[in-house]
């Protein structure tokens, strides 16, 4: 009974008790504050999570491959380039193999996969990006087609004719591939569908019929037509890394690092572990051998693997490949799950740009300072004037248009 009277009077006191205001000698009319005697924690402070913003998870698909601080503007700019222009070469590819190069419009909407642009967006958008490449007209059943205007027709003239001229040239390249796989055979399907990376043509396995004494395509049981190598040729087993060797010995042996492990107790000077890491570093293993029966954890297996990929990109005709090109003949070149770490370690050679699912590896000596080809093939110079038309709103004069 005294407690509950106790207690009572302390809140009979309390709620009689005038408010302590809290003043500051610094703002002449300072807002009043209330001290409370009681505790505000059950008071709610933090938004509802349906009201919270969402932080963004960073994804393979958008994350940058390179850090900012080692990122080489002019190898970004050509694979945002190519992001660019995807509609513009998809489309292209699969028009040439239609009818009179034309599509009807709403069957176009539901290609966005082959044609190359945004699924969800209308190809019309697309199409209208490239007015003097692509037109769309209405077909006398009433629906909206479109296709190549008369001077892009003229323009896959001039790169027919360019195919046809370097038909030797790409045919030593498909050789030099197929010389450098484990079985020395490859499947046609792998090849067409890296053609443009090599240059080869559409028609690619009508013409391997015109070179019996070079090539072979045998049919497996489950239909797949295979190319095969039908002659060795010594003189095209050797990588553009063994003729440069000749040229210029001392750029080839730092352009790799195969560290050598050593224990501590060897105290070595930086001069002199650089010196024996050399001595590691050469002779590479010809792409040409068979590198299938090679340990496949061995340094000589590294070896052989990295001088596969340098010859490689050697071949192609811009000296880059992305990471599906690379994983299409990741069986005939004895590839591993780890080439995407063994690729950064050459940092000195390769380069790789874009994202983490999609990247795209250079050839850092093929390149200048200002990231343009040092040695470019008749169809790069003329991919490289298709583009810029393509940016194009109305025709200029050709002087303008070479000298951008």
């Amino acid at each position: 009974m005294a407690l509950r009277r106790l207690t009572t009077a302390t809140y009979s006191g309390l709620r009689h008790q005038k408010p302590q205001i809290a003043t500051t000698h610094q703002n002449p009319n300072p807002k009043p504050h209330f001290l409370s005697h009681f505790s505000t924690s059950f008071l709610v402070t933090k938004a509802p999570k349906k009201h919270r913003k969402k932080r963004k998870k960073e994804s393979p698909r958008t994350t940058p491959i390179q850090h900012p601080s080692s990122r080489l503007p002019p190898f970004e700019a050509i694979v945002e380039r190519d992001a660019a222009f995807r509609f513009l070469t998809r489309t292209k590819a699969y028009l040439s193999k239609q009818p009179e190069h034309v599509l009807r419009l709403d069957d176009a909407g539901k290609l966005y996969r082959e044609l190359g642009f945004p699924r969800g967006r209308k190809v019309l958008r697309s199409i209208q990006r490239h007015p003097l490449l692509l037109e769309t007209y209405r077909h006398d059943d009433g629906k909206l087609w479109f296709g190549f205007t008369n001077f892009m027709e003229s323009l896959l003239e001039e790169e027919k004719a360019i195919a046809n001229s370097m038909e030797a040239r790409r045919v030593t390249a498909v050789r030099k591939l197929l010389m450098m796989s484990a079985q020395k055979r490859i499947p046609l399907s792998k090849l067409h569908h890296c053609r443009s990376l090599f240059g080869l043509p559409e028609d690619l396995r009508d013409r391997v019929g015109s070179y019996p004494e070079y090539f072979r395509v045998v049919a497996e049981d489950d239909g797949k037509r295979v190319l095969e190598l039908v002659n060795w040729d010594p003189l095209l087993a050797v990588s553009a890394l063994e003729r440069e060797f000749m040229v210029d010995e001392d750029r080839v042996k730092k352009a790799f690092k195969f560290p050598v492990k050593h224990g501590k107790s060897l105290d070595l000077e930086d001069y002199d572990a650089r010196k024996l890491n050399l001595l590691n570093t050469l002779p590479l293993v010809s792409p040409y051998s068979d590198g299938s029966k090679l340990d496949l954890w061995t340094l000589e297996a590294e070896k052989y693997r990295v001088g596969v990929l340098h010859e490689f990109l050697s071949l192609t005709l811009e000296k880059r490949a992305s990471i599906h090109h690379i994983v299409e003949f990741k069986e005939e070149f004895s590839l591993t799950k780890h080439t995407y770490q063994m690729l950064l370690k050459q940092p000195r050679t390769f380069y790789l740009a874009g994202t983490e699912m999609n990247w795209v590896v250079f050839l850092r000596d093929a390149y200048g300072e200002d990231g343009i080809l040092s040695n470019k093939d008749p169809q790069v110079v003329f991919n490289e004037k298709l583009y810029r038309y393509a940016q194009l709103q109305e025709m200029e004069p050709i002087s303008e248009v070479m000298e951008k």
